[in-house]
């Protein structure tokens, strides 16, 4: 066990039990996104849109 599994033990175990679901669900998030962007003009990932009134 490193000391990043050390420092969040239980965290570790459920990774290891129902595999990574933050990062699985940012994959996916991601790749709608990406999707999404071939068909409407989209802010980059993490980026606010200009918003113009």
């Amino acid at each position: 066990m490193n000391t990043l599994e050390s420092s969040a033990p239980i965290y570790y175990r459920l990774v290891k039990e129902r595999g990574d679901v933050p990062a699985e669900v940012r994959r996916t998030a991601e790749q709608i996104h990406a999707d999404l962007g071939r068909v409407f003009t989209l802010p980059p990932l993490g980026r606010p849109a200009d918003i113009h009134r």
